[in-house]
């Protein structure tokens, strides 16, 4: 079978959704038996995403090779349950970095460096290297950004020339837009007609387009979209807002998207999988379920949610496979330091807040700010025995507080927050120190964690061995160790070398699920096939939950 291109663009604003919208396609694909391989295209100068700020770009998603990413590409890989690799996400820093050392070297033999066609040239050689060495039947591209922005040409121009390229039956283009109400609930298709517009002028011409609305499209308004954006009626596909992404590839489908795919791509579906669909009917009854836990989020991004979307869809795997609705508390760290004051008093201002959850988790981060709130917030979770997993950041807090509170190392902490301390519990990593550059420089991807046997690690897991995805530069002091255990709290994970600290949890009576991993797990967790340590916990605010309203009773 020859190789076949999907190709999705958007309009009129970003946010919409494209990444979703093409993780949706690639499920729909996968369920009728052909195999994809998703490539992501980002327009930023940013050689990748590791350095950039939360608050602008969400979460910062981890490969398996060690690469950071974009949060689409964990959307691609949860939907259409893949592994990728630093080859399928496309920067303009990575291509241009790319040619200007080509330049260097003289590999283009004194010519006049160009755009078109050495910056294209190079954008499409990167396109089919990784569509055709993953031998899989179809290639689905996503251009980040808007149509219209700057950043954006040379990829929209590369893409024209591929088009321009491979044969009719083997490229679709797939155009995301925005149909956006007025306040007497009117649908208004004239920034569709703009977007589409902007399209044609740089030589591209959608084959479906998308739109993104908060209510189901009427023929009416489908017709109006085909009529002036030169598309047939069946091709414009009415995308609504829905509670659970998981649903979209399921709405698409009852749109006729696969019908129009299949035909343009002279498909034949292959088989008819229907293991997404039994997942999503399990995930609206647990959303359903009389039965509620509410998890506590303390994290120092919580103003935006999608600074923690593997978190959130973690929780949701987990919540599916143990038939619960989880609810989700968002606590911003820094306001329980401005809050809190000194000993009893602070304690009665946090147990207000934290008086209605099942559960804790204190997720990853970097820096001094939340810090101390992070570690209150796990002092009472350890002391009130409520449900705790920490992750990362949240993993080495919760060594400080152990440290502090339970080893008798009054005043440890972590060198990344302050140089003085007097117990460095969680120091610099040896390679890291006088590692100046920040991106793509700490302890990246997929390590082995060897757990010890008859531990609360080993339950979670049901194996002595796993690899997990790791970002981080700080970790366990390992002449700190020894004294921390000695008191009841266990590293119940390790490197292969035994000097790294992977888990930490608490022993037998001193608290029902306390657990901290120095990865993180949301990462590789899955629809249908739930994060380990997720799973664990969300199963522990069950007992916890059920516990305390056996006692209310």
């Amino acid at each position: 079978m020859k190789l076949k291109y999907i190709v999705v663009t958007g309009g009129v604003m970003s946010g919409l959704g494209k990444g979703i919208t093409m993780a949706s396609i690639g499920r729909i694909l996968k369920n009728r038996g052909y195999e994809v391989v998703p490539i992501k295209i980002d327009p930023y100068i940013n050689i990748d995403a590791g350095t950039m700020n939360p608050y602008q770009h969400g979460e910062v998603y981890v490969l398996g090779d060690g690469t950071e990413v974009d949060l689409d590409l964990g959307h691609y890989e949860r939907f259409m349950d893949v592994e990728l690799t630093r080859a399928h996400n496309i920067t303009t820093g990575v291509v241009y970095s790319a040619v200007i050392e080509r330049e260097r070297r003289g590999d283009y033999l004194g010519q006049t460096v160009q755009i078109i066609p050495h910056v294209t040239d190079e954008i499409k050689a990167r396109i089919r290297g990784v569509a055709e060495g993953s031998n899989a039947d179809i290639c689905l591209i996503e251009i980040g950004g808007t149509v219209g922005d700057i950043e954006s040409m040379p990829f929209l121009e590369a893409v024209r020339q591929m088009h321009c390229e491979e044969e009719e039956s083997d490229f679709i283009l797939i155009h995301l837009t925005l149909v956006p109400l007025t306040t007497l609930g009117e649908p208004k298709t004239k920034p569709t007609q703009h977007s589409v517009k902007a399209l044609r002028e740089l030589g591209l011409q959608p084959d479906i387009i998308v739109c993104r609305g908060r209510a189901v499209l009427d023929e009416a308004v489908k017709r109006k979209i085909a009529m002036f954006c030169n598309v047939k009626p069946d091709a414009v596909i009415s995308a609504p807002d829905t509670e659970d992404i998981y649903e979209v590839p399921l709405l698409l489908e009852r749109e006729g998207i696969a019908t129009h795919i299949m035909g343009k791509l002279q498909l034949e579906p292959l088989k008819d999988d229907r293991q997404w669909m039994e997942m999503v009917d399990r995930s609206r009854a647990a959303a359903a379920s009389s039965r509620r836990i509410k998890v506590a989020i303390v994290g120092k991004y919580t103003g935006l949610e999608d600074s923690y979307l593997s978190i959130k869809e973690a929780l949701k795997h987990a919540a599916t496979e143990t038939g619960c609705r989880v609810e989700l508390k968002w606590i911003e760290a820094e306001e329980l330091e401005v809050e809190a004051g000194a000993g009893e008093r602070d304690k009665r201002q946090l147990e207000p807040l934290f008086a209605d959850i099942h559960g804790m988790l204190v997720p990853g981060g970097f820096g001094v700010r939340g810090a101390e709130g992070k570690i209150k917030a796990i002092e009472y979770a350890r002391v009130k025995k409520i449900p705790f997993l920490g992750l990362c950041f949240g993993f080495q807090l919760a060594v400080i507080e152990v440290a502090r509170h339970i080893a008798g190392l009054e005043d440890a902490n972590s060198t990344e927050l302050t140089a003085t301390t007097p117990y460095p519990v969680i120091d610099l990593q040896e390679e890291q120190k006088g590692v100046n550059d920040k991106g793509g420089t700490m302890r990246l991807g997929d390590y082995e964690i060897f757990i010890r046997g008859d531990t609360l690690a080993e339950r979670v897991y049901q194996r002595r061995k796993v690899i997990e995805r790791h970002r981080h530069r700080y970790e366990v002091n390992p002449g700190y160790i020894d004294v921390i255990e000695e008191r009841g709290a266990v590293f119940s994970g390790t490197d292969r070398s035994g000097l790294r600290m992977e888990i930490l949890e608490l022993e037998g009576d001193q608290h029902p699920f306390f657990f901290a991993t120095q990865f993180h797990p949301e990462f590789k967790s899955r629809p249908g096939r739930p994060s380990p340590p997720f799973k664990a916990f969300v199963e522990a605010c069950m007992r916890y939950e059920a516990g305390h309203r056996a006692v209310q009773i």
